[in-house]
């Protein structure tokens, strides 16, 4: 058989509520020529079930034991047949012109070897927020991805299979398996790789309107979960210190400040002033270049910092529906 143009990498792990939204966001795609490799990662609710309800032949479901997101979006690159690999969370979905627009961007583009775009946000139910991820899309040099991560989220993302292959390496124990993400993250295993691509296989960045993901936000915990982000951001760090120490010297302190300074955003949102305010101290210590760069949005994120260590978790959650056109969300 032929084999198709895109295959759509989608890691399942008990998401009943989601996944036959990102599924169906999939078979809705005006682009026809794809596989959806639907990688079941253990998981113990009806989740595969739901996606066994879909009868279309281009959907394949491969089952393997618990290994996390990264570890099954490996199972899936391995499994996969396309010249182009897309990734979809199964919490996520995706506008209708999604894959179109990407075929095209990476055919007329062969210099091109991720391509991406901006996201919408939405809240647990499916509803729009207000928020909208809208990345720099032209020009985008390594130290950008470092810094500001302008893919955004792991449902962004189109992938040429041959630049991918460029950053593959064995398992570090199960010898006959191949990894392109890093198993050992649990979180930040997307800009883990796309710093390897843009320094190891010096793959170029490019995006295109317009916003084509909708990128759902569910509430998760509070400052132990950013305690977390920040500890596999810093293996992050470290890792492409150990790529490129030249690199890490010259963008690290401004990097560690956006991330800190992102992590400050969540804790807002989170409803943890408090920690938010730690986290924003923290950033203007390690570089003021984000004060500089995006004085409008620094500035904002001290200013909603403040508000929340100073206000009551019901007044903080009304301030932020004008803003989010919800709730406070993770």
């Amino acid at each position: 058989m032929t084999p198709p143009r895109v295959s759509v990498i989608m890691p399942v792990y008990n998401v009943r509520a989601y996944v036959a939204e990102a599924v169906q966001s999939v078979l809705d795609q005006s682009f026809t020529d794809f596989e959806l490799l639907v990688i079941d990662d253990g998981s113990t609710d009806e989740s595969i079930s739901i996606v066994r309800r879909f009868k279309d032949p281009r959907i394949r479901v491969i089952a393997q034991v618990n290994r996390g997101l990264a570890g099954a979006r490996n199972t899936g690159i391995a499994h996969a047949r396309g010249g182009y690999i897309a990734l979809l969370d199964s919490d996520d979905r995706w506008l209708k012109e999604k894959l179109t627009l990407h075929v095209i961007h990476l055919d007329t583009n062969p210099d091109v070897g991720l391509s991406y775009s901006g996201s919408r946000l939405i809240d647990a139910a499916g509803e729009p927020l207000r928020q909208a991820q809208r990345p720099r899309l032209e020009q985008v040099r390594a130290e950008d991805i470092f810094c500001r991560n302008p893919v955004g989220n792991g449902s962004a993302a189109v992938i040429r299979r041959s630049v991918l292959d460029r950053v593959a390496f064995q398992h570090p124990v199960e010898r006959e398996r191949t990894c392109w993400f890093d198993e050992s993250f649990r979180q930040s295993e997307d800009i883990e790789l796309w710093m390897r691509l843009a320094l190891v296989a010096r793959c170029r960045f490019d995006g295109i309107e317009p916003l084509l993901t909708e990128y759902r936000i569910v509430a998760g915990g509070l400052s132990a979960n950013v305690t977390r982000q920040f500890e596999t951001w810093l293996a992050m760090f470290d890792r492409v210190r150990a790529i490129d120490p030249g690199f890490a010297a010259r963008h690290g302190a401004r990097a560690r400040a956006y991330q800190l300074r992102y992590l400050a955003r969540r804790s807002v949102q989170m409803g943890d002033g408090s920690f938010a305010l730690m986290l924003v101290r923290e950033a203007l210590q390690s570089s003021l270049k984000p004060l500089f760069e995006e004085p409008l949005k620094t500035l904002s994120t001290c200013a909603a910092a403040l508000i929340a260590r100073m206000v009551r978790p019901e007044t903080l959650a009304t301030l932020a529906s004008r803003w989010t056109g919800g709730r406070v969300v993770a």
